[in-house]
């Protein structure tokens, strides 16, 4: 079987060549997890906690080792990697002060002597991740995961194999036992092998083709399965808001991670009153960005993660240019090392455009002009995906009461859509199933069991 090899996406050179791991050796790895289980399973909380902070500070320790093997290995901008490492940092602090109390028997008033649900870790819990968010996207699902007593295994996207065996080495440099957290190596064959080997559970961040492909196999033995897949999330701006601040905010909405984020801004949906004024705004601040070498602290736009990624764009730029669309800024490849592409923003956009109806994973915004705020949130949730999405208005009690007629599974008002360890994630439609983070998320891969004590009378030992 072939070697993988990671590329540097700004260089477009290989920087290293792994082995494909066989079923053989992936099921291997799940029977060490098991093992690994019946003893982890068994710590108390607060000793599981106590990892969880060790890791947080092995997360700060090597953060700019981290940040920049991120980069390396998929283009963020280096500031943006040394964020996501803070960020993994801050998720291990937050479920070591918070697990105990979302774990803790709840009390279940009834006529029996004592009922209460109790919360079990289920297992072995595979994850299968992407590449946009290589380290985040795996400890929001690992530590939370972990500290509710299960054990992980990772397949991480090709792309990025440096990150997973960085990742799985942060666990233990942190003093994990061994094969509580672990990585399997390989393509897209070792992610089936994972799921249909003898795990319990799984959670999957991806496109929505993986998200199926995982769903059906994990069916296939009635496995538990979360899924956070796709977004195409709407940004309304209404007649209202500060457009100063919202033209800022839907650029960055747009670029961060050079626009390659499941819950970045990517349908532009502007009343009419102020459409001529934000997008002028827009387009300002969109090429103030500084496109360029990822490593570079100056650099706000670096490039995409293949070249077959920088291809979709053009496309979807270029199928919307032939239908009428207006290209206000950029629009192009840019022409230099690496898989570059200019920030750009169209116009005159309708729903025969795949530029609208589908995701767009890189730097480019479509502008849609409707009359008014009904027709805007009609728009808004014209969509097949439900991810996320944000409301622009000065007006905060008109901003709650859209929010709840928009249907996603994340609504920001006057901020661009974030993950949040205190926040549930997650989507609807075919943005996903299940959420992650906060307490929802820590409940998600756990027996969640009603216990009901009656007691024994002496009439009934008698009889």
């Amino acid at each position: 079987m072939p070697k993988i090899e990671t590329i540097n996406p700004s260089t477009g050179k290989a920087i290293a060549a792994y082995d494909n791991e066989s079923p053989e050796q992936v099921n291997r790895k799940v029977k060490a997890a098991r093992e690994a289980f019946s003893k982890w399973k068994k710590l108390d909380l607060a000793e599981r906690a106590e990892y969880m902070r060790r890791l947080g500070r092995v997360m700060r320790k090597n953060r700019e080792e981290y940040a920049r093997l991120v980069t390396e290995e998929m283009g963020k901008p280096v500031r943006q990697s040394l964020a996501e490492i803070e960020k993994c940092a801050w998720v291990c602090d937050y479920y070591a002060e918070r697990a105990e109390v979302f774990l803790r028997d709840e009390i279940i008033p009834t006529e029996f002597r004592k009922s209460f649900v109790s919360f079990e870790p289920l297992g072995v819990v595979a994850c299968i991740m992407p590449w946009n968010f290589p380290f985040w996207q795996v400890m929001r699902f690992a530590v939370p995961t972990l500290t509710a007593g299960n054990v992980g295994v990772l397949k991480h996207s090709s792309i990025c194999l440096g990150s997973a065996l960085k990742l799985e080495q942060a666990f233990r440099d942190a003093g994990f036992p061994e094969n509580v957290f672990q990585s399997v190596i390989g393509d897209y064959r070792a992610g089936e092998a994972l799921v249909q080997a003898k795990i319990d559970a799984v959670s999957v961040t991806g496109s929505v083709n993986t998200g199926k492909r995982v769903a059906e196999l994990a069916s296939q033995d009635l496995k538990k399965f979360v899924l956070e897949l796709g977004g195409s999330d709407p940004f309304v701006v209404l007649e209202d808001a500060d457009l100063n601040q919202t033209a800022y905010m839907a650029t960055q909405s747009r670029l961060l991670n050079t626009g390659q984020s499941c819950i970045s801004a990517k349908r532009f949906i502007v009343v009419k009153e102020v459409a001529d004024k934000f997008t002028k705004l827009f387009v300002e601040n969109t090429q103030a960005e500084v496109v360029g070498d990822p490593l570079d602290s100056k650099t706000t736009v670096g490039p995409l993660v293949r070249d077959s990624q920088r291809q979709t764009l053009a496309k979807q730029v270029e199928d919307a240019r032939s239908k009428g669309g207006r290209i206000l800024t950029g629009g192009q490849p840019i022409r230099r090392e690496g898989f570059f592409y200019e920030p750009t923003i169209i116009s005159n956009v309708n729903h025969e455009m795949e530029i609208v109806k589908e995701e767009v994973f890189g730097p480019a915004a479509p502008v849609i002009v409707v009359n008014s705020e009904e027709e805007a949130i009609r728009e808004a949730n014209d969509s097949e995906f439900g991810l996320g999405a944000s409301i622009w208005t000065n007006n905060i009690e008109r901003g709650i009461k859209l929010a709840r007629q928009i249907e996603s599974g994340i609504v920001s008002v006057n901020e661009m859509v974030k993950s949040d360890p205190r926040l549930p994630f997650g989507g609807i439609k075919k943005s996903g199933i299940g959420r992650e983070l906060s307490e929802f998320g820590i409940r998600e891969f756990v027996n969640i069991k009603s216990v009901v004590v009656k007691d024994i009378t002496s009439k009934l030992l008698v009889e």
